[in-house]
């Protein structure tokens, strides 16, 4: 019984797939906190559809799949960001026009070329073939995201509630923006291997928004999120094995009950303190 619930760990394919959760869950798990306060849940659907084309650009120049990546998911927050101030067209509805038109591109250059990359990895991931490389990329990324989302996460919080705030009290605005859509390109591009594009964005948002309908503080959002999304993914990862799907569908899947889980728990809770505000309201009268 034992030798059959540890078989998954004795595959080294297995190994690696447990290796990069652990090093894409923390960043992930603090960013979508960032991203659910700001409402920017589509902002990392956008980037993760918009690197497409940079991907392919940066294959059929010979240049590292991940500059192209980034430099693709710069240029699209970029250019929401550009669009949003500088028309009268809302920021969402940008940012859907903007990845949704370089999503297009980047299909059409990738059926244009003649490869032997498979799209469905790009899309999809491919966490059961991680290599070495991949675990290093993925691990430098991370320990710079979540240093630098360590490091600045008070000042992070402040501009997400009250960016005039943020800029009356010195900080600089500019660079916390751009530099949250930075680290927000470069986690795309470390959850690339794992999850794909497509999947990237419940990594960027679920964990967050889990975390926000259990606790009532940030600090303790930031820590219940990485919990929550390292549990989701190892545990999506054991169960893919077992049940020979895909694992990151089941990590979503995953994702997905626990945050209905907390969701019913939160109403539950909602709907107790009502009705105990109105007896206390309606003792109050009788005594009154």
């Amino acid at each position: 019984m034992i030798e059959n619930l540890l078989l998954p760990f004795q595959f080294p394919f297995m190994q690696n797939a447990f290796w990069i959760v652990l090093l894409v869950a923390p960043p992930t798990a603090l960013l979508s906190c960032f991203l659910v306060l700001k409402g920017w849940a589509l902002m990392g659907d956008a980037v993760s559809h918009a690197v497409l084309p940079g991907i392919v650009l940066a294959w059929i120049t010979g240049l590292p799949l991940i500059l192209g990546a980034f430099a693709a998911g710069m240029s699209c927050a970029l250019l929401t960001g550009y669009l949003s101030h500088n028309s009268r067209v809302k920021q969402d509805t940008v940012m859907g026009v903007v990845f949704s038109g370089m999503f297009g591109i980047g299909v059409i250059m990738y059926t244009s070329i003649t490869t032997n990359e498979h799209l469905d990895h790009v899309l999809f991931g491919n966490m059961l073939g991680v290599g070495r490389e991949d675990l290093w990329t993925a691990g430098l990324i991370s320990l710079f995201v979540t240093g630098f989302l360590a490091l600045k996460w008070k000042d992070l919080l402040l501009h997400a509630f009250d960016p005039g705030q943020a800029q009356a009290s010195g900080l600089h605005v500019g660079f916390l923006h751009y530099g949250l859509l930075a680290v927000l390109s470069l986690v795309i591009v470390a959850t690339l291997s794992a999850t794909g594009l497509i999947l990237a964005v419940a990594l960027l948002v679920t964990p967050g928004a889990i975390a926000f309908l259990l606790v009532r503080s940030f600090g303790r959002m930031l820590i219940t999120s990485i919990l929550v999304c390292t549990f989701s993914m190892l545990a999506g990862a054991y169960l893919s094995f077992f049940l020979d799907s895909a694992p990151a569908p089941t990590i979503v899947l995953i994702l997905t009950a626990i945050f209905i889980l907390a969701f019913l728990r939160r109403l539950q809770l909602t709907k107790a303190a009502s009705r105990q505000a109105v007896r206390a309201g309606d003792g109050a009268e009788r005594r009154a």
